[in-house]
């Protein structure tokens, strides 16, 4: 059985001589796909049997927007279209989607999708390795905690605006945990609600263009502070439900972590990062009862070498 032991404080990494400042290449290189699933080694299976105590109602919440719902796709991405084979009141179908971009719509970003600027992708493995099917192959279950980041904003008088570049410094997602009671365990996978998908469910069509033109959203500051304050939390993974884990635009064109913080938390740290999630109902829920935990379940697609993948996820309480 994979130990459970804590991993490093970021003020502690490299852990691995040579390593690049600030990553985790060669906490996990002893066990089998290590490099290749960073922070998601923390799902160990006493981790996994644990958070089955989180299922106390049975309610299922699906955390995948439906395929097209982000219309047009954000950054440029494909539309995916849907076509069912096979006549109309006929014996059967098969169908096709025709141009699905993995990540026009709820996503996981893998570690092939960034690599830093000098240090190239995770743990200096190449990137044609780091295909999203071995995160599918390992499978990702364990306890998912919700930071109602946007709910905790509205009480505080400060709602977050959710057409505008609105950061969240990494002391106000820890407050936020901390006014909802919720304690973040090793191997936990944090949600963070900052209200985008429902903001974007309101929109016309009109308005859903012009938000694909020039796309401007909330999200968690960029900066070596957020990227410590996500390791120091022990997460096996992150995800959030607006278009980037972190604000948007950013500030330059610059892709050094203090200015995309993608590049410390994917080729770094190995933390998964998930993006367009629905919480809605699954924040409805958390606050109803104030417990902000559940058991959560997420399948990649297992496409050889995919750069991402729809989740999948499904949260159960």
């Amino acid at each position: 059985m994979a130990s459970s032991a804590p991993s490093p404080r970021y003020a502690d990494l490299p852990a691995r001589p040579g390593a690049p400042p600030g990553s985790s290449w060669g906490v996990w290189s002893e066990r089998p796909d290590g490099d290749l699933l960073g922070c998601l080694n923390r799902l160990t299976p006493e981790r996994v049997r644990a958070a089955a105590a989180c299922i106390r109602t049975g309610r299922v919440f699906p955390l995948d927007l439906p395929v097209g719902a982000i219309d047009p796709p954000l950054f440029g991405r494909a539309a995916p279209r849907h076509e069912v084979l096979g006549p109309v009141g006929g014996s059967g179908h098969d169908d096709l989607l025709h141009d699905l971009n993995t990540q026009s719509g709820t996503q996981w970003d893998g570690f092939r999708h960034v690599a830093h600027p000098e240090h190239g992708f995770y743990g200096g493995v190449a990137d044609e390795d780091h295909g999203i099917d071995v995160w599918a192959r390992h499978g990702i279950a364990g306890r998912g905690v919700l930071a109602d980041v946007a709910r905790w904003r509205e009480r505080a008088g400060r709602p977050l605006r959710p057409d505008a570049p609105d950061a969240i410094a990494p002391d106000e997602l820890l407050a936020c945990l901390e006014d909802q009671g919720t304690e973040v365990a090793e191997g936990d996978i944090l949600l963070v609600r900052t209200g985008w998908v429902g903001w974007y469910r309101g929109l016309d069509a009109e308005r859903r263009a012009a938000v694909a033109a020039s796309l401007a959203c909330p999200g968690l500051a960029p900066g070596e502070a957020t990227a410590a304050a996500l390791w120091d939390l022990g997460l096996a993974a992150v995800a959030a439900d607006n278009p980037a884990l972190e604000v948007w635009p950013l500030a330059s064109r610059d892709r050094t972590p203090e200015v995309f913080v993608h590049t410390s938390l994917l080729p770094l740290l190995g933390l998964p990062i998930g993006e367009l999630w629905d919480l809605d109902a699954l924040a409805e829920d958390c606050a109803a009862d104030g417990t902000y935990d559940c058991f959560l379940t997420s399948a990649p697609l297992a496409v050889r070498g995919g750069v991402g993948s729809p989740p999948g996820a499904i949260a159960i309480r």
